[in-house]
């Protein structure tokens, strides 16, 4: 009698997050080539070239030139960058990933959740941003996968909002730099109540080389105890 192969095993999904200019997408890319043909790289959205749809809806939501891709209707602008978190997995399973690994992140459902918290409660202080947070990654369970693991990058308060505004080629405004702060809190109280899924690394005072190299070891080791517990 022939004997039904097991079925592979998904590949781990890790995603890297952090606030704007800490270095996370420098990192996922140097990650991932050093992991070759084992890991797929998923960019941020903003970086995607995505689909028919994605296009549009990133073009609409960066119109303003706004840093946080602010339009006035914070709703609508956390439905949409979910509808696209959930595409972005929907095309992922179409794709052969026999001999894959691992999938890398660049910015994945947990920054949806922790930025368009601190931006839908920004004009109602009443109202608790971690509640909000949890309550949308809650609700995006249903229609794609949360990454098995989620490497939190922090680093220097003052240099990671001077690096995101080097790149954006303008100065950040008060209110710009107090969402970024809270946004960063936010993240802090995100790993604290799941410890088991993130994997906090403090970056200040790193290069990009050494930054790259740390996560590169937090995603090996953490493919090695997949394999393990798989076994």
């Amino acid at each position: 009698m022939t004997s039904t192969p097991a079925p592979r095993a998904a590949p781990l999904w890790v995603s890297i997050e952090g606030i704007n200019g800490v270095g996370k997408t420098s990192a996922a890319r140097a990650a991932t080539a050093m992991l070759g043909a084992r890991c797929v790289l998923l960019d941020e959205l903003t970086d995607s070239c995505g689909t028919a749809l994605h296009g549009p809806v990133i073009a609409a939501l960066t119109e303003h030139g706004d840093p946080f891709l602010r339009t006035g209707y914070p709703v609508v602008e956390t439905l949409a960058l979910l509808a696209l978190q959930v595409g972005k997995a929907e095309r992922l399973a179409g794709r052969d990933l026999t001999g894959v690994e691992v999938i890398i992140e660049d910015r994945g459902v947990d920054s949806i959740a922790v930025y368009q918290a601190a931006i839908l409660c920004s004009p109602r202080p009443e109202t608790s941003p971690e509640s909000v947070a949890r309550y949308v990654l809650s609700a995006v369970r249903r229609w794609r996968r949360i990454p098995d693991a989620t490497i939190l990058l922090t680093g220097d308060p003052e240099e990671c909002p001077r690096r995101f505004a080097d790149r954006i080629g303008r100065p950040l405004t008060p209110a710009d730099l107090q969402l970024l702060e809270q946004i960063d809190t936010l993240y802090r109280k995100a790993a604290a109540d799941d410890p088991g899924r993130y994997v906090l690394l403090e970056v200040a005072g790193m290069s990009r080389e050494e930054t790259a190299g740390a996560v590169g070891e937090i995603v090996a080791t953490l493919m090695d105890r997949q394999a393990a517990h798989a076994s």
